[in-house]
């Protein structure tokens, strides 16, 4: 197809976001912006909060790290004001908007990119119907009424297939009648909706993947009344290239377990090494999400679909550039002392367990044990005892991942790698969405540098102290095992009363937990 390039069509388009403040969110604006300056406004749906309204949340949005190439660049302040804050709620009839609002997005919008999503997998049904589900029908409604639309982008998660091994780029059947799942979150009282959330979700991991799948198709059934398209990250990690390499304000997967074992608080983590893990770099999906738009938009009108379908864009890795934790796992001890924090307190070494109940009898010991240690020394020191509370919360939600942690998918991409293909020359460097040469142990070392500089907020200037600090909790570290297997071996000769040279058994044991637990 001989389309016009994305830089040229989006010029002077305006944009309406949804999830304008989280990851994916706040990328998504600093790309469009940085790359594409001519665009016109980018209206993003906000929420007031206790004591703060939107403009003053859109000045917190603006102070993200995200930004600091633009603001470093000349006409900044003209590329950050085409943000535009509309008071509204996701989980609202017709999103909150008040009609003046309503009909400004009506008559001025070209673009919808709706991000707003609850990602919490432990949230009940009902919150989930009404954010996930409903939230996405009233975004096609308010699509279907923009007088100059020209693509509603959707941005939903490869998981909504987590029941099947192997899923392609298309949309399978729904796993309930959408309508009938609304209806029944508005009669039905909450309680008993809740209860009955295994039975309605059938073979789907939780209430996330549910209703993701139920909105996808919201979104498909407006297919031939507005042009529609719906991209499928996977689990959404650190940027690889842009805005700069490592970069991350998420806490969620792998950023949050090395944010928590850079501070030696997190020791032991339950990892199936061998399996495929689908992680996806941040910047990849939104230039998947710009080019989805883009392609999705000049669609001929007489077959505004793909298959018979909205089209699927699937921004993955499993079957372009499998990640297995055991390609890296070497690397990543070494790369928390090359890059420590200061603010660690104690000596990193982050060991991975095979199965959850090896993780939870290596958990009591090594998480913990310390965790009451050191809380009770906060707690007498006059400071918030936090470690013990953050041990029971992550030990709880493995329970509820353990399905992701220990099962394995593959989501099929051609039609992504198509339209790489399809971008021009300039546009496939500028919007880059092949995984495929993505070298995953260099990635890693870059996650973690951003994981100290944007999630810790630790600058360099802070890497001498933190290296001195990493060499006193290495030796503070191996005083402590050098005395607990002494304290082993000492306590075994007292029970059994024999001389400790005849207990040289008793260490020999301790030493092995250690190196399999």
């Amino acid at each position: 197809m001989a389309y016009q390039t994305i830089k040229s069509f989006y010029t002077n388009k305006n944009i309406f976001l949804t999830g304008g403040s989280g990851f994916v969110g706040v990328s998504y604006i600093e790309k469009v912006l940085r790359s594409m300056p001519d665009v016109g406004n980018i209206f993003i749906l906000l929420r007031p909060r206790k004591g703060q309204g939107i403009e003053e949340r859109l000045d917190t949005i603006k102070n993200n790290s995200v930004f600091d190439i633009i603001k470093n660049s000349e006409g900044s302040d003209v590329l950050l004001n085409k943000i535009k804050p509309v008071c509204g709620d996701i989980s609202e009839e017709k999103l909150g908007l008040s009609d003046d609002d309503y009909k400004m997005l009506c008559d001025h919008v070209n673009i919808v990119v709706h991000c707003a999503a609850t990602l919490d997998f432990e949230t009940d049904l009902k919150t989930a119907v009404i954010i996930n589900l409903m939230g996405t029908k009233s975004i096609v409604e308010l699509s279907k009424q923009i007088k100059n639309l020209q693509c509603l982008l959707h941005v939903s998660s490869a998981y909504v297939n987590s029941n099947k091994n192997y899923a392609m780029e298309k949309i399978y059947d729904a796993p309930a009648n959408y309508n009938d799942i609304i209806n029944y979150t508005l009669t039905m009282d909450s309680d008993k909706l809740n209860s009955s959330a295994e039975k309605i979700m059938g073979d789907h991991i939780n209430t996330y993947t549910f209703t993701k799948a139920l909105a996808e198709h919201v979104v498909n059934d407006a297919k031939n009344i507005i042009r529609t398209c719906i991209v499928r990250p996977s689990m959404i990690v650190a940027s690889w290239k842009e805005p700069v390499e490592g970069w991350t304000v998420s806490k969620n997967g792998p950023q949050g377990f090395i944010m928590g074992a850079s501070k030696g608080v997190v020791r032991r983590l339950p990892v199936n090494q061998s399996l495929i893990y689908d992680y996806i770099p941040v910047d990849v999906v939104i230039n998947t999400i710009i080019a989805g738009t883009w392609f999705s938009a000049q669609l001929p009108e007489s077959t505004p679909t793909v298959d018979g379908q909205t089209p699927i864009f699937h921004s993955t890795t499993s079957t372009c550039n499998p990640f297995r934790w055991k390609d890296i796992s070497s690397i990543l001890t070494d790369t928390l002392h090359k890059y420590p924090i200061r603010g660690a307190v104690w000596y990193p070494n982050i060991k991975f367990l095979p199965n959850l109940f090896m993780y939870w009898i290596s958990s009591a010991i090594f998480h913990f044990i310390p965790a009451y240690i050191l809380d009770f020394v906060t707690k007498i020191s006059g400071g918030r005892p936090i470690l013990v509370r953050l041990h029971k919360n992550v030990n709880r939600s493995l329970s509820k991942l353990s399905p992701f942690i220990f099962n394995e998918w593959k989501f099929d991409n051609a039609r992504t790698l198509r339209l790489q293909e399809e971008l021009s020359v300039d546009d496939q460097s500028v919007f880059y969405i092949d995984p495929t040469p993505l070298n995953w142990r260099p990635y890693f070392i870059n996650l973690t540098i951003g994981v100290r500089k944007y999630l810790h907020k630790e600058s360099d200037k802070t890497m001498k102290q933190a290296l001195k600090k990493d060499f006193f909790l290495f030796i503070a570290n191996s005083g402590v095992q050098l005395s607990v297997v002494i304290g082993i071996w000492y306590l075994s000769s007292f029970i059994t009363g024999t001389p400790i040279l005849a207990n040289f058994w008793a260490p020999l044991i301790a030493i092995i937990f250690g190196y399999f637990f």
